[in-house]
């Protein structure tokens, strides 16, 4: 996952981390700190268990480096690493804790104000374009122009056509091709972070 501006292949990161790298070590904790301290906020664990679960991820992630099934998919997995060990630390208090209906009070009733929405739209978001790339040119240019550049929302296919230099009555069957491989790469990315967490 790119996190902004033109960063080294994540693949590339956790190689050279694996192999002993400090600094390749260094970037992945810079480059995936926010996201460990945001799923600890969202679980809301409180300071001193916020920072256990923060030590016990990179432990795991430490451990589990050289063994990665697809490293270009760090950020999911280490999102679902720290889910987990925030859920087991919730788990290990409420057995110790007894809690009452009170609790409940303080939890959102809105999903509006559910502060992992805009984690999970950055994630989803970041899995959509990784997918995205790896179209062909072609499929990029005709999706670019009939989906993401369309005015208001509505495509154009005369002017698509005339852009991308095809017939108006391929533009349609092309773009639900390239639709749908778009779909097989984001069910694969899912089904494969889904094996590894």
């Amino acid at each position: 996952m790119n996190d902004g501006g033109p960063l080294e292949d994540m693949t590339l990161v956790v190689g050279r981390a694996a192999a002993g790298d400090p600094e390749a070590w260094n970037e992945i904790v810079r480059r995936y700190s926010g996201r460990v301290w945001a799923v600890c906020r969202v679980h809301r664990l409180g300071p001193a268990d916020a920072a256990d679960v923060f030590q016990q991820t990179w432990l795991r992630a430490l451990e589990n480096l050289d063994s990665l099934r697809d490293p270009a998919k760090f950020g999911a997995w280490i999102g679902t690493t720290c889910r987990n060990e925030s859920l087991a630390v919730l788990r290990r208090a409420r057995r110790a804790q007894p809690v009452d209906d009170s609790w409940l009070d303080d939890r959102p009733g809105d999903a509006a104000d559910d502060p992992v929405s805009s984690f999970l739209a950055a994630d989803r978001d970041a899995e959509l374009w990784q997918a995205f790339r790896r179209l062909s040119r072609r499929c990029r240019d005709v999706l670019r122009v009939l989906v993401v550049e369309a005015d208001g929302g509505r495509p154009s296919y005369e002017l698509a056509a005339a852009a991308l230099g095809m017939p108006i009555g391929s533009l349609g069957p092309t773009r639900g091709r390239c639709l749908a491989q778009l779909r097989r790469f984001l069910t694969e990315g899912i089904r494969e972070t889904g094996d590894d967490s």
